[in-house]
Formats: structure tokens, C-alpha cells, sequence
């Protein structure tokens, strides 16, 4: 089954999908083996992590579905993916879907920020008008060749323009053919209230640490009615405070000796990639044993 097919039935069944986010192979596959339904591909992780810059759309299309098909070879469960604006025009963005979708990944969304864009925590985002963001959603819709394919309406109006336009864009983009939408930077229980009640779709929480949302667990978010919570940055905000405090007791104790409980041995790090399954492989091939059918 494909994975755009398995969110598909998520989608449709009850209860609260979760997609911790991942940067790279590694945390994504531990995001699986945790039993979590599904990864989210976050572009800040990517550009922070890729390209030692921060979230301000520095990360080209070809650089995210590379780092995305790299993901989607690690991983059977399906990835949710960061596409920034969709790197360009509607034309721009027919493409993106075709090359996200060529590389495994089940969903994607689209934001509709002026490019470069901003992390949607971030002071000082503009947006684009409606009609270019509609225009925008229908090039998505009709690039896709999986009609499994999920496409995210992302929109960051609430900061801008403000709850009623933001509430227009969601019927707009809805309308349009968006399978699910995501108001970016909800900060008050009123507009969380409103969104809810005046959105027909499928919403997701984007839940962010020191961001302006408010962190609501996810029975919470569950029971006020959102259908898929992400955590994009709680993974690497952890990751760089460790690195920080391991760094510093390296400098100031020449050992990390304290600190053993903190980590994973060699070879648990090596069989979180797999380590015994390539193990097997390379002795089934070397005594000349056919691979077991599917």
C-alpha cells in the first residue's frame, strides 16, 4: 500500500493523527520505531541542519525533495513534507508535486506567504493575495498523479490580515481543492474556537515550542476537533541544547563520562538503521540464498 493511500485512510478514521518532525534519516526512523502513524519533514529542521541557515526559505526545492527522498527510503510510514511557497508561481508549484510525489512522499503543504517566506512563529510575514494562492492550490490539485496525495493549504494570514480573512482563505483554498488546511500561528482560544467551527476540512495544529500557539496536548487537540497535530522542532531544539551541554563538558572535563546514561551505545544507534537486517543480507547473498518472496 502506498503511503499517501495509508494517510488517506487516516484521514478518514477516527481519532488524531500525530508526525513528530524529523531533519534527517536517523530521527525519522526513531519517530517510526516509537509507533508514531506518521513523520513530518519540517524545512526549518532542513535548513538549519542542511544548510546552517535559519527558516527564512533558503532551502531550494531541489535540496527538500532530496532530503525527503532520503527520508521516504528509511521509512515505511508516510511523510508529511514542508514545500515552503512551492518555490516559485503555480507553474513552479506543479512541479514541486510531481517531485515530491516521485520520491515517496504522502503529503506536502503549501503556504501562502510572500517569498521568501518566514517561519510562521516569526514577526514580520506578508502574504499573498487569495487569488494567487487559489491559483496555487489548483496547479497542486492537478499535478498530482496519485489521487491519494494530500495536499496541505498552509496560511499565515492571521498575523497579517488577520481571523476574518483568514477565515475567507480557508473556504477559498478549500474550495480550491485543498484536502487539508493549517492556520498557521493560532494564538487565542477564540480564534481556535472560530476555526474550527467555520472550517469544513480536515485542520492541522502545528504544535511549537516558545512559538506563539498554545501548547495544548494532543487529547486536547483531539477532542476540540483538529485531525493532525505536528511537532516540528521539538526534536532538534532538544538535539541542540544536548549538543550544547555535551560540548561544554568536553571543554570543561576532557569526558563525557557523566553523561553515558544520555546516549545510545554503537551498536543500539546501528540497529535503529538497521544494522541486523543488513547484516542477514549480506550473509544471504554471499552463500548464494534467494531473497524470501513477499
Amino acid at each position: 500500500m502506498q503511503t499517501s493511500t495509508r494517510l488517506r485512510q487516516l484521514l478518514s478514521q477516527p481519532g488524531i493523527i500525530v508526525a513528530p518532525g524529523a531533519y534527517d534519516c536517523l530521527t525519522a526512523k526513531l519517530i517510526e520505531r516509537e509507533g508514531f502513524p506518521a513523520v513530518y519533514m519540517t524545512g526549518a529542521g532542513t535548513a538549519v541542519t542542511r544548510l546552517g541557515k535559519p527558516d527564512f526559505g533558503i532551502a531550494t526545492l531541489s535540496e527538500m525533495v532530496a532530503s525527503a527522498g532520503y527520508i521516504t527510503s528509511t521509512v515505511s510510514i508516510p511523510l508529511i513534507a514542508d514545500a515552503d511557497t512551492g518555490y516559485g508561481g503555480p507553474l513552479n508549484v506543479y512541479r514541486t508535486v510531481q517531485e515530491y510525489e516521485r520520491v515517496g512522499v504522502a503529503a506536502l503543504h503549501l503556504e501562502d506567504q510572500v517569498f521568501p517566506k518566514r517561519c510562521g512563529h516569526l514577526d514580520g510575514k506578508q502574504v499573498i493575495s487569495i487569488e494567487e494562492m487559489v491559483s496555487k492550490i489548483r496547479a497542486a490539485t492537478e499535478a498530482r498523479t496519485n489521487k491519494d496525495f494530500v495536499i496541505i493549504a498552509r496560511t499565515d494570514a492571521l498575523a497579517v490580515t488577520g481571523l476574518d480573512d483568514t477565515l475567507r482563505r480557508c473556504q477559498a483554498y478549500a474550495e480550491a481543492g485543498a484536502d487539508v488546511l493549517f492556520v498557521e500561528a493560532l494564538r487565542t482560544a477564540e480564534e481556535i474556537t472560530r476555526v474550527l467551527r467555520e472550517v469544513d476540512v480536515p485542520l492541522l495544529y502545528n504544535f511549537v515550542e516558545h512559538g506563539k500557539s498554545p501548547l495544548l496536548s494532543v487529547s486536547e487537540l483531539q477532542r476540540l476537533g483538529f485531525k493532525i497535530v505536528i511537532f516540528p522542532a521539538s526534536i532538534l531544539l532538544a538535539m541542540s541544547t544536548l549538543v550544547r551541554r555535551i560540548l561544554d563538558e568536553i571543554k570543561q572535563r576532557g569526558t563525557t563520562a557523566a553523561l553515558l546514561d544520555r546516549m545510545s551505545n554503537v551498536v543500539e544507534l546501528f540497529e535503529t538503521v538497521g544494522l541486523t537486517d543488513m547484516l542477514a543480507l549480506d550473509a544471504r547473498v554471499a552463500r548464494g540464498v534467494s531473497a524470501p518472496p513477499v
